[in-house]
């Protein structure tokens, strides 16, 4: 297939996404960023005082998947938890003003949102650098009512959709038990899992889009630069995993993307591998490979519209999205591209 056909077929996979359903069950994430102005040196301690000057909080974990299919124009039927707090009163108010439906997020009033506080510093006119992150977590698992209420949601919404996307930050919504459950509701809908910490308990999932290290502490193992141990990595966790399809991602190096014939393609970054910021790639990553894979793409198809984003995305400060016309622009400038072993 030649390249100008490539791109047009990945064009019109783009353009069909307003035209898709999503159901997205995942831990819910509100990423806090508080900047101050470097003021001066404590008397008190060797630190730096800031000068308090804004303070923003943005969808992060899975929350940022469903910001980010919401900004590639596909209708997001979101299924988690929040607390009754400020910080998940501004995931919901942030869902609302994107015209997210609301009806599958438990409100739990003993919960706390999970919520990441990253403090910033810099001076007038100069870039911000993180000097110090604050993670605020729950201190109880979910109650019964709150599980049961998350699973008829969760039925509900797979029944609706074309695909659905599982964020699992070990939170305790996304688990292996109830996606096992929704495998057996909806055995044809596409399933793609991201899970931080116990990859190889989704056995069944249609496809996983684990990073490196995730891949590497699942088997045990050292990747590094070794092609070799890279495909056996990956036909390891296709096998174990059952899966249709596997997109490793890989930092600068870009994305490997295998399936369950074997077939490895190694697709080189887009863009600058000078990044800018990383925070939530991997959910950039993650929702443009489902809403592909819920459109009809192959396996490779969507790898290579993730890397698109995922190159987009990592050259934004903080925790950022990537839109339709973003995506549909990339695809006019730079071709699909792999590289041979």
């Amino acid at each position: 297939m030649k390249s100008d056909q490539s791109t047009l077929r990945l064009q019109t996979i783009v353009g069909s996404f307003p035209r898709l359903k999503v159901a997205v069950l995942a831990d819910l994430v509100a990423d806090e960023f508080v900047f101050g102005e470097i003021s001066r040196v404590s008397r008190e301690a060797p630190v730096l005082i800031l000068k308090h000057r804004e303070r923003t909080v943005l969808p992060g974990g899975g929350a940022n998947a469903i910001n980010n299919l919401a900004d590639l124009g596909v209708q997001v039927l979101p299924v988690g938890v929040v607390g009754e707090d400020d910080a998940g009163e501004a995931l919901l108010d942030t869902f609302t003003r994107k015209g997210i439906a609301l009806n599958g997020i438990v409100r739990e009033r003993n919960y706390q949102t999970v919520t990441k506080t990253r403090i910033l510093a810099g001076m007038t006119h100069t870039s911000r650098q993180q000097v110090v992150r604050i993670d605020h977590e729950p201190d109880s698992d979910l109650s019964p009512r709150t599980k049961r209420k998350l699973e008829q949601a969760a039925r509900k919404y797979l029944r609706k959709s074309h695909a659905a996307l599982i964020s699992d930050y070990g939170y305790g919504v996304a688990t292996p038990e109830l996606v096992q459950a929704l495998r057996r509701t909806e055995p044809a809908l596409p399933l793609v899992l991201d899970s931080r910490y116990r990859l190889l308990e989704y056995s069944g999932v249609t496809a996983a889009t684990p990073n490196e290290p995730e891949v590497e502490e699942a088997l045990n193992t050292k990747i590094g630069n070794d092609w070799p141990k890279l495909r056996r990595a990956g036909k390891e966790i296709i096998r174990r995993m059952r899966l249709k399809s596997l997109l490793i991602t890989r930092g600068r190096d870009g994305m490997v993307a295998v399936t369950g014939k074997d077939e490895m393609v190694d697709i080189p970054i887009y863009g600058s591998d000078q990044v800018v910021d990383v925070t939530g790639a991997g959910d950039t990553v993650i929702a443009t490979f489902t809403a592909a894979l819920a459109a009809g793409a192959n396996a490779i198809e969507a790898a290579h519209l993730a890397n698109y984003a995922g190159g987009i995305v990592v050259m934004k400060r903080g925790t950022a999205t990537v839109s339709r016309p973003e995506l549909l622009r990339a695809l006019e400038t730079s071709a699909p591209v792999t590289r041979k072993h």
